[in-house]
């Protein structure tokens, strides 16, 4: 198994560790928002106790009051008082069982008012007050105040604007955080292929650079066997094959740079490359063309165009391993070229047919894996086409698709 077979593991694991830390994450800034809601309830909770305490104050009698215990009943109302002056940042709505607004604190009204303490008199505020009371009143923040004689007041609050702040907190950091993880990921994987197109970039114009020389000094030994007198036939042969060379060098050479497109009838570059092909496969295997004689107009550097239908003739031949049949058809639609290359070969399975394109992904003893590279990369690169298994079944068959956008 190699790193390509691999790599979808590998991205599993990095996925579920992601969601392990984030789900952490969320449960500890979960947890912290929960304790501070917890403690501003126990707030709310002694506020309203000394609400309740107040109300419990008015109503002693005079007789308790001349025993003396009205200083301290004072006393205990100056305290009580500071309890409930000292709320400011904690929105409260002090209403009574009939839903009139007694008392409120700590929301920003559209009106000024003169005192904290006093009821709203503008119809503004009075508006604005009762909207919130409706939202409250369906919310669990609601704490009853006993007041004595059946008397019961309500006691609304929300959520301070540190509490809303801090529990919208923890989903921005997640969203900064998946981003940061996203640009980290996205910007490994683009300098990744950088690197990797410049490997290939290098191999081939390297690879260009040395068939050059051998090149030329075939085609210096071809004229000197003509003037030798050596059977033309005979020259005539190695001739085919240093053009080839040549053909093949100039694919290489090309892989390092924009090539320059050409307007072609791609039925004539199949149809050549079929035709070629055909007396260098096995006579076992038929390889046949089929085309309903249209047209199809494109701008495609030839040689190219050339080198992926050969390289996908020969990936068929490997997969049917000497014996069967390979069929190309060419058709079109509104915007494409379609050339459809099938085989009766071993087939590939569907876990591996989008890493067959990955650099150096092989299931052959011998190969570099970087014909379909090549291939993916000069349709989908130079000519902005797409090339993509079409449909494969294991024992039966695979067909390759190219499409080349059509020429206006």
């Amino acid at each position: 198994m190699n790193s390509y077979d691999l790599r979808p593991y590998f991205k599993f694991i990095f996925l579920v560790i992601t969601a392990i830390v984030v789900i952490i994450f969320l449960h500890v800034s979960s947890g912290i928002v929960n304790g501070l809601a917890a403690q501003e309830r126990e707030r709310m909770q002694i506020w309203a106790d000394a609400t309740q305490r107040i109300a419990s104050i008015a109503f002693e009698s005079v007789d308790n009051d001349n025993d003396g215990d009205g200083v301290q009943s004072s006393d205990d109302i100056e305290f009580l008082l500071s309890i409930i002056t000292r709320n400011h940042t904690i929105p409260v709505l002090l209403v009574d069982d009939e839903g009139n607004i007694l008392d409120h604190r700590n929301f920003d009204l559209p009106d000024p008012v003169d005192s904290i303490n006093s009821i709203v008199t503008t119809e503004a505020n009075r508006s604005y007050l009762e909207k919130k009371y409706k939202s409250l009143r369906n919310s669990s923040n609601v704490i009853p105040i006993n007041i004595g004689d059946d008397i019961v007041q309500y006691l609304y609050y929300e959520d301070s604007t540190m509490l809303k702040r801090l529990s919208l907190y923890p989903y921005l950091q997640l969203v900064v955080m998946l981003a940061f993880i996203a640009v980290v990921y996205f910007a490994v994987s683009s300098s990744k292929k950088a690197e990797q197109n410049k490997v290939w970039v290098g191999l081939s114009k390297e690879t260009a650079h040395q068939l050059g020389t051998p090149i030329s000094s075939l085609m210096a030994w071809l004229e000197l066997l003509r003037a030798e007198g050596i059977d033309p036939e005979i020259v005539g042969e190695m001739d085919k094959d240093v053009t080839r060379l040549e053909t093949i060098a100039s694919r290489f050479s090309k892989i390092g740079s924009c090539p320059t497109l050409e307007p072609v009838d791609l039925c004539k570059v199949v149809a050549s490359a079929t035709s070629y092909m055909s007396t260098r496969i096995s006579s076992r295997i038929k390889l046949r063309y089929d085309s309903d004689g249209q047209m199809l107009p494109v701008q495609i550097s030839r040689p190219l165009i050339e080198w992926v239908l050969e390289n996908l003739i020969k990936n068929a031949v490997d997969a049917m391993e000497g014996d069967g049949s390979i069929t190309i058809t060419s058709t079109a639609d509104d915007r494409y070229a379609c050339v459809d290359v099938a085989d009766t070969g071993k087939g590939i399975a569907r876990k591996h047919q989008k890493t067959i394109f990955n650099p150096g992904y092989t299931t052959k003893k011998r190969g570099w894996g970087l014909g379909l590279t090549l291939a993916k990369r000069i349709v989908e690169q130079y000519h902005h086409g797409r090339i993509f298994v079409l449909n494969s079944e294991p024992g039966v068959g695979t067909t390759f698709r190219i499409l080349i956008p059509l020429s206006d």
